[in-house]
């Protein structure tokens, strides 16, 4: 396949400025390292490139001065950091330098929040812009696809993700393999290092649970019982779930009518393919009896990196009701309400649930299927 652009690449070369720090964020081995080579490629500034988990950069950068920091950029303007939250204070370490060495741009990124976004939250505020990378969108296979291979390729996106190293690896057999991979050795790398996690089989029981629930409400008190685990212990590996980009939560909507459920959330996969390898399941759709979840996850996953990309401001919840009513997706943008329902099969029709025609007249309604879909994610 060809080299294909990605769509954050604009948006991190329009906030690359001096005096700025631009942080990107998302999970091990959605293309980070690769992206800032390519932008880096194209710069003709001189540039100073760190690894934040090689020990040499904790000692370039462990003394915090100006003069050090000086010394160590010399004629660089710009400093890339990669795998910053390794690097202890990282966030007073980057405020110094974009506030003493003049003209100075930083671009970070880091696979995990609750180091990076901690150390460079209050540091860094009105200095600092937050970017997501995602496994490759739809967006980003517009570029080298045409309708008929983007609809033939639907298929096996609904199983085996989007990671980038995917595109070059061609059977079935190994695309699987590198999946497992990925669970087992790199995305849960950031948790099990962080300080008091030692339970890795009770994570990754965590995560198969979620894989089989996709689309449910999920009882945290329910899930607790099942692993054995209190219910702070089951909230705290979710909440550092999300921050590793596994995992996000959905919540659910309402405006205080009585009989709407907002106590519990859904969960969603960032990745089908990292979805499937938990629950050890790469058969065909034609063998699956969970397509209804596979598609559900999948457009949610293209949505999110939809909204991120064309930076769509929104809030987004499901909806449903003590009597069973309920709707899939709702995004709240600009003060409308905007309610979406995911059918696989285009012959499957849905109407507004009554309760929410009633109590949210104005809002839009539509249903997306396999005929439509691409204009809801691209």
């Amino acid at each position: 396949m060809n080299f294909i652009n990605r769509s954050l690449e604009p948006i991190i070369n329009q906030y690359l400025k001096p005096n700025k720090v631009v942080v990107l964020l998302g999970a091990r081995r959605v293309g980070k390292t690769e992206l800032i080579k390519h932008i880096l490629s194209k710069t003709e500034e001189k540039v100073l490139v760190l690894n934040g988990e090689d020990e040499d950069t904790h000692s370039l950068l462990e003394r915090r001065s100006v003069q050090n920091y000086k010394r160590l950029l010399g004629k660089a303007k710009m400093l890339v950091i990669d795998e910053a939250q390794a690097i202890p204070e990282i966030g007073k370490k980057l405020k110094l330098m974009v506030d003493s060495i003049e003209g100075l741009k930083i671009l970070v990124t880091g696979s995990s929040v609750f180091d990076l976004d901690n150390q460079l939250g209050e540091p860094l505020v009105g200095r600092k812009m937050t970017l997501h990378l995602y496994p490759l969108a739809q967006l980003e296979f517009d570029q080298v696809e045409n309708l008929i291979e983007t609809k033939a390729n639907l298929e096996q996106r609904l199983i085996y993700g989007s990671y980038p190293e995917l595109e070059h690896i061609e059977s079935r057999e190994e695309k699987a393999l590198y999946l497992k991979e990925q669970v087992n050795s790199y995305l849960l790398k950031d948790i099990l290092a962080f300080e008091g996690i030692r339970k890795r089989d009770k994570i990754v029981s965590l995560l198969r649970m979620l894989a089989f629930r996709v689309g449910s409400e999920i009882s945290i008190e329910g899930i607790g019982n099942d692993l054995q685990l209190n219910k702070g212990t089951v909230d705290r590996y979710l909440d550092l779930l999300s921050k590793v980009f596994i995992i996000h939560k959905v919540e659910g909507f309402s405006r205080n009518l009585d009989n709407e459920i907002t106590k519990k959330n859904k969960w969603y996969f960032y990745d089908n393919g990292i979805r499937n390898a938990l629950i050890n399941n790469f058969n065909t759709l034609k063998f699956r009896n969970d397509l209804g979840e596979l598609w559900e996850n999948y457009i949610i996953s293209e949505r999110l990196k939809y909204q991120e990309y064309k930076k769509v401001l929104a809030t987004n919840f499901f909806w449903r009701t003590h009597t069973r009513q309920e709707i899939d997706w709702v995004e709240e943008r600009g003060g409308a309400l905007y309610a979406y329902e995911f059918k696989w099969n285009p012959r499957k029709k849905a109407k507004v649930p009554a309760s929410w025609k009633k109590a949210y007249p104005d809002a839009s309604f539509e249903v997306i299927n396999t005929d439509d879909y691409l204009d809801f994610i691209a």
